[in-house]
């Protein structure tokens, strides 16, 4: 492994850590109604999103193209672009901020899973130069970001419909709500999506003269927004409720 390879794995597992201790600190705060600890899990985190830029930065500076090639960086640029958009969230609405107890480790699992890829240099093929490919992959991760969230809260939907749920889930606004939640990131998701599949189609046209190939990817990228979209419209026009609207959102996060 050379240097600047080194100091991409090494900036990658200083996020890691980081992330770890934002996700103690917050569980010990959230669960113990501990505050001090949940604030500064925020500000670590916080730290773990810096290192982990550079990280990025670095590893785009060598490779010259964005996060998007091998696993090690879309894993790692995923994991980034979830806790960017959770911590954008949570100062635009602080009533949220308990979901950090299953968004955190979320991210810092990513992120170590991406650092067990190998982070091989891999040259960008002249169909990869499109700006549609920027569009296509960046609503893919915010996408990504948001339906993370939805599933956070779609867990406290189902802790709070246990007869004895945890008692820091006192800090969520009412079980409406939270569903209310759910919904409303899963629909930020489900559009967010819907771009990302628009973009890479006239990306595909603009490189191979076909916008849909039906291959794998585009398949099973299909049928998960399509998941998303049956959870969302028997939610809003069939007024499903309980255990099958949880369970739905449940199987269109399972495909994701």
């Amino acid at each position: 492994m050379d240097k600047q390879t080194a100091l991409y794995v090494t900036l990658n597992w200083i996020a890691v850590f980081f992330y770890v201790l934002a996700t103690i600190a917050n569980v010990w705060g959230i669960v113990f109604d501990r505050k001090k600890p949940e604030s500064r899990s925020y500000w670590l985190a916080a730290a773990a999103l810096v290192v982990h830029a550079a990280a990025i930065g670095h590893w785009w500076k060598i490779v010259g193209h964005g996060p998007y090639m091998a696993p090690s960086e879309v894993l790692s640029s995923d994991a980034w672009v979830t806790m960017a958009a959770f911590i954008v969230f949570i100062r635009k609405f602080p009533r949220i901020r308990p979901a950090s107890i299953l968004v955190f480790p979320a991210t810092f699992l990513m992120l170590a899973l991406a650092n067990m890829y190998n982070p091989g240099i891999r040259s960008l093929p002249t169909t990869f130069g499109s700006v549609w490919l920027i569009f296509h992959i960046s609503f893919y991760k915010i996408s990504l970001a948001t339906l993370v969230i939805a599933c956070a809260f779609s867990v406290f939907v189902l802790l709070k419909a246990r007869s004895h749920p945890p008692q820091w889930l006192n800090k969520l606004p009412d079980a409406n709500s939270v569903d209310l939640y759910a919904y409303r990131f899963a629909g930020f998701g489900f559009i967010f999506w819907a771009i990302a599949m628009l973009a890479g189609s006239i990306w595909a046209y603009r490189s191979w003269g076909r916008y849909w190939g039906w291959d794998p990817v585009e398949t099973w990228s299909l049928m998960t927004w399509l998941m998303f979209g049956v959870y969302l419209h028997l939610r809003h026009f069939f007024r499903w409720g309980g255990k099958r609207r949880r369970g739905c959102t449940w199987h269109a996060s399972s495909c994701h």
